[in-house]
């Protein structure tokens, strides 16, 4: 089965084409100052000449969801949505905080994942592998970092995402040598995760929706001068 998979959910881009034979065939990253909408289809279109497929080859589509920003995850969920309803094949719609710990080593420590939402804020979930398995502890949350780790300062923890990296001090302050953070490479989206994560799963295109978690910064405004 040929999968390709987009994660647009944070600044930085992602794009991979994978077989669930033989892994992954191809993956482009961009971190550059453009939006998404700029840049998500020239991704598509170039990964498929380098690696000799055609959008018809595909076999499933696969998309993060979110959380992270909410532009970003609007795009890429229509894109692939607009694939897969072109081409008559399967999605998936993937959560980004499990993506981003699944793509953490097996350890002992638990993992946090954070996705920046500004402020000193994140998108946050716990995991831990249990019996080589990785398993979600907690419920998906958004809120104040430091109010979220302070029952946790006991633990040890590895941190990753890209909250993770742009509040690396604060959670030092907070946990001390109990924190541990994974290499930056690990931080960054993939959309390969994406694509191995989608190979057992599959959802229904006409109701699959993005996973914002909070409100977008303009609505959360809105309300408060009303």
């Amino acid at each position: 089965m040929l999968i390709l998979a987009v994660d647009t959910s944070t600044n930085v881009g992602s794009v991979a084409l994978y077989s669930s034979e033989t892994g992954l065939i191809g993956e482009v990253t961009l971190n550059i100052k453009r939006t998404h909408s700029e840049n998500i289809m020239v991704a598509i279109d170039d990964l498929l000449k380098l690696t000799e497929h055609t959008i018809n080859n595909v076999d499933k589509f696969a998309v993060s969801i979110g959380p992270g920003s909410f532009t970003g995850i609007r795009i890429g969920v229509a894109v692939v949505k607009g694939l897969a309803y072109s081409t008559g094949k399967t999605i998936a719609g993937i959560n980004e905080l499990d993506a981003i710990a699944y793509g953490a080593n097996e350890t002992d420590c638990e993992i946090i994942p954070i996705i920046d939402a500004r402020k000193e804020r994140g998108y946050y979930s716990r995991y831990s592998y249990e019996n080589g398995k990785l398993v979600r502890k907690d419920e998906y949350g958004v809120g104040e970092i430091r109010e979220y780790l302070e029952d946790k300062k006991d633990k040890k923890i590895l941190f990753l995402g890209d909250g993770a990296l742009k509040y690396q001090n604060l959670i030092k302050e907070i946990m001390g040598d109990n924190a541990k953070f994974a290499m930056k490479s690990l931080s960054l989206p993939k959309a390969s995760v994406i694509a191995e994560i989608s190979e057992k799963q599959e959802d229904n295109l006409y109701t699959l929706e993005p996973f914002y978690l909070s409100k977008a910064q303009a609505e959360r405004e809105k309300e408060r001068r009303a």
